[in-house]
């Protein structure tokens, strides 16, 4: 009887998710802050100063959720975070 072999399948990246999110050296996901993009003039420079900052995801259902979404952040460096 010959063996029947599996197949293991691809997972697919949810892009958006790859997009925004990063996985440091150390294996945290980190992110950008969102409302940069446009009505800046009002707000101070301080706040303005910390939209370049990146935060890290510490909520593990928010954590579990990124990885399901983008399976392969942790295994390829080259994820830009624009």
């Amino acid at each position: 009887m010959p063996k029947v072999k599996t197949r293991k399948y691809k997972l697919k990246t949810y892009k958006a998710a790859a997009k925004r999110f990063r996985v440091t050296g150390t294996g945290k996901i980190v992110r950008t802050k969102g409302g940069k993009s446009h009505l800046r003039r009002r707000k101070a420079k301080r706040a303005k100063a910390l939209f370049s900052r990146m935060l890290e995801v510490t909520a593990p259902g928010d954590r579990r959720r990124i990885k399901r979404m983008a399976p392969y952040l942790k295994k390829y460096k080259a994820n830009p975070p624009a």
